[in-house]
C-alpha cells in the first residue's frame, strides 16, 4: 500500500518561515480527544522508537516514569540540543514546525503526569525566539504542563541524556556515570522523561492519529518514517521524510542524484560508520538493513563523500574533531582518543608503521565498553568503519600517493 508522505513535515512552510499555530491545526487538526492512558497503548502498539541515536521504545520509557509519579511528580526534558554537526533535522522542526514538538511534550506529560517540562536548545541554534513566539500561541491550548526553554553549551557531548540532566541540575554539561537512571531520579531528583524532539514529534502525531496510522509506514519490525539530514556530494542536499527501511539509492535520487563521483557514505553521523559505495547501493536505511556492515542510523544523517575530496583525510578531521569534543573525564577520552586520533593522522600522511597499524587496531578495541560514556565508543566505531571502507586508500597512502585528484601522481606532504 502507498502511504502519502510527508507526514511530520506535512505544512512546512517553502519559504523557512515558522508555521503558526492556527497553520498547525488547520493541517493536523485538534489534540483533544485523547488520555495518557490511551497515548500510552498507542505508542505501544505502533512500535515507536527514539530518533535520537539509541533507538530506545519510546513506551518503555514512559511507562517507567509514569510508574515513579507517586514518589515526586515527573518532569519531561525534550532534546533539541543537537550536538551532531552534520543534523539540521531537529533544528528544521523546531524553527518551523514547533507545535508538532510542543504537541510531542504535552501527550508525554498526559502520560507521565509530568508537572515541567524543559525544551533544551543548543546556544546559538537560532530556534528559541520561535518556540518562545509558539509557546505565547498555545497559551489558548489545553496544555498540560508549562514549557521552558533552556540553552546548552554547544559541545558535542551536551546532549547526550545525562549531560542534560546535569547541567539542568546546576551542573556541567558532562555526561554522568549512571545509576540512577533519569526516569528514576533526573531533574531535581523528579522522575525524568528525554527524548529527542523528532521522536516528540512523532508522539504528537500518534497521539492525534493512533498506531494503525503509524504502522502504515515503514518495515513491519520499523514502522513509521524519519527525518534524514543529507548533504555532500548531491545535487539537493536537506531534509527528507523517508519510509524507515528505504533504499539508500532511491534516498540519493530524492535529492536529485549524485552531484559527482563518491568514495563512500557516512550513515549515522559521526558516531554512525563509513560504507565504500559498492556496499552503499545495496543498503536499506533500517536498523535491520544496516545491521550487516555494522551501521545503524543514529542521528539520521547520510553524507556521500565526494571523490575530490581524500577520504582519509576528512575521517582523520573528524576523528581529531571528536577526540577534541570530549569530556575529558576518564582514561580512555583523556589518553585513548588523542592517541588514536594522532595514529590516524599519521597514516593519512602515508607515515604508519606496520606496527602502528597493529596499535591504532588495538587502541580501537581497548577504548570500546570502558569509557564513562560512549564517547570513545562512537569515535572507534567511527574510525574502525572508516579503515574498512577505505582499505584501499590506506594501502594508496602506504605509497606515498592519494586518489583525489588534486593529490594524484605526487608525494604526500
Amino acid at each position: 500500500m502507498s502511504v502519502a508522505l510527508p507526514r511530520l513535515l506535512a505544512g512546512l512552510p517553502s519559504d523557512g518561515a515558522a508555521l503558526r499555530w492556527l497553520e498547525h491545526l488547520a493541517v493536523h487538526g485538534p489534540a483533544d480527544n485523547f488520555s495518557g492512558e490511551s497515548i500510552l497503548r498507542e505508542v505501544a502498539a505502533s512500535g515507536l522508537t527514539g530518533r535520537g541515536g539509541a533507538g530506545f521504545p519510546v513506551a518503555r520509557k514512559l511507562a517507567a516514569v509514569a510508574s515513579s509519579r507517586s514518589a515526586r511528580t515527573p518532569v519531561i526534558v525534550a532534546n533539541g540540543a543537537e550536538g551532531e554537526p552534520a543534523s539540521s533535522k531537529d533544528l528544521l522542526l523546531l524553527a518551523c514546525l514547533p507545535h508538532l514538538v510542543l504537541d510531542g511534550i504535552a501527550a508525554a506529560a498526559m502520560v507521565t503526569g509530568a508537572g515541567r517540562a524543559v525544551l533544551c536548545l543548543h546556544e546559538g541554534s537560532g530556534a528559541a525566539d520561535r518556540v518562545q513566539v509558539a509557546l505565547e500561541e498555545r497559551r489558548s491550548a489545553p496544555d498540560p504542563c508549562p514549557v521552558e526553554v533552556a540553552l546548552v553549551p554547544g559541545r558535542y557531548v551536551a546532549s547526550e541524556e545525562s549531560a542534560l540532566v546535569h547541567w539542568l541540575n546546576k551542573g556541567a554539561a558532562l555526561p554522568t556515570t549512571r545509576p540512577p537512571r533519569p526516569d528514576q531520579r533526573g531533574v531535581d531528583g523528579r522522575p525524568t522523561l528525554v527524548n529527542n524532539v523528532e521522536t516528540l514529534a512523532h508522539l504528537g502525531l500518534i497521539a492525534r492519529y493512533g498506531a494503525r496510522w503509524f504502522t502504515e509506514t515503514g518495515t513491519r519490525a520499523e514502522p513509521g518514517t524519519r527525518l534524514l539530514t543529507v548533504s555532500g556530494a548531491v545535487a539537493s542536499p536537506g531534509v527528507l521524510e523517508i519510509e524507515t527501511g528505504t533504499p539508500l539509492a532511491e534516498v540519493l535520487a530524492m535529492c536529485g542524484g549524485l552531484s559527482e563521483a563518491v568514495t563512500g557514505y557516512l550513515i549515522g553521523g559521526y558516531f554512525g560508520g563509513w560504507v565504500s559505495p559498492d556496499v552503499g547501493a545495496g543498503l536499506r536505511l533500517s536498523r535491520a538493513g544496516l545491521a550487516g556492515v555494522g551501521g545503524a542510523l543514529g542521528a539520521g544523517v547520510l553524507i556521500a563523500l565526494p571523490a575530490s575530496v581524500c577520504p582519509l583525510q576528512e575521517a582523520s578531521r573528524i576523528t581529531s574533531w571528536l577526540a577534541g569534543q570530549s569530556a575529558g573525564q576518564c582514561g580512555p577520552c583523556v589518553f585513548g582518543l588523542p592517541a588514536i586520533a594522532d595514529a590516524f593522522d599519521t597514516l593519512t600522511r602515508g607515515r604508519l608503521s606496520a606496527a602502528g597499524r597493529r596499535q591504532l587496531d588495538r587502541w580501537t578495541r581497548d577504548v570500546t565498553g570502558r569509557g564513562a560514556c560512549h564517547h570513545p565508543d562512537g569515535t572507534a566505531r567511527f574510525v574502525t568503519s572508516a579503515l574498512r571502507a577505505f582499505h584501499g586508500e590506506v594501502t594508496l597512502h602506504a605509497r606515498g600517493r592519494c586518489s583525489a585528484p588534486g593529490a594524484r601522481g605526487r608525494t604526500l606532504p
